[in-house]
């Protein structure tokens, strides 16, 4: 008589924290790598070796470059918000004061890590890969807009605004943003501007001055 065969053993696979800490890894690397290289000139290899695996490691994880990039992304994001959005107007509190207090200390901690080049690097490949420019208008514009359209309609209930340009053309209140960053990269010499004083100039000349009425 003979006995049946010992079932095959069970290979584990890796444990959720682990692969967790490897696409954050890759994640990681991949920020330093395309902010060094440029999205053209990083290979996903390159990447891997930034992050300490073997080379076919990183699309065990993502599919491709772009699928990368999009991950470095949300996490860009998510990290400049400090991972919570920005709450809510105090009660009385004006929308440009709201502004100032919410959105002024994102732009100081990404000029003070150099991390507008994210803007930058999408600005000078989104035309020759446009999967960019869709992906950053994905986890960063189209957000931010959205809570744009927000802030306005509530000045204009509380007749805070110098004109109607703003109702008109939200994106002009990331234009500060976009116009500081491509001067900084491309034309100062020697005169860069700081975001966010740029930006909290242009809400001086778009809002009414100590305009308080009731929500």
């Amino acid at each position: 008589m003979t006995s049946d065969p010992s079932p095959p053993k069970r290979v584990r696979g890796p444990s959720p924290s682990k692969t967790a800490a490897t696409r954050q890894a890759l994640v990681t690397a991949g920020l330093s790598a395309f902010l060094e290289n440029g999205f053209s000139g990083t290979r996903m290899s390159d990447v891997a070796a930034r992050a300490g695996l073997a080379k076919g490691t990183a699309y065990l994880h993502f599919s491709d470059k772009t699928a990368l990039f999009v991950e470095v992304l949300r996490a860009f994001v998510r990290s400049a918000a400090g991972g919570r959005p920005p709450g809510r107007p105090r009660p009385g509190e004006t929308t440009p004061d709201f502004l100032r207090r919410t959105i002024l200390p994102i732009l100081r901690d990404l000029q003070g890590n150099d991390r507008f080049r994210v803007l930058h690097l999408v600005i000078v490949e989104g035309s020759r890969v446009p999967e960019l420019a869709q992906a950053y208008r994905a986890e960063a514009i189209d957000p931010v807009m959205k809570l744009i359209r927000i802030y306005v309609a509530r000045a204009v209930r509380r007749g805070e605004l110098q004109s109607d340009a703003l109702t008109r053309f939200p994106v002009l209140l990331v234009a500060p943003v976009v116009i500081g960053t491509l001067w900084n990269r491309l034309f100062a010499k020697g005169d860069t501007v700081d975001i966010a004083t740029l930006f909290e100039s242009f809400l001086a000349l778009a809002f009414s001055p100590d305009r308080k009425a009731a929500d």
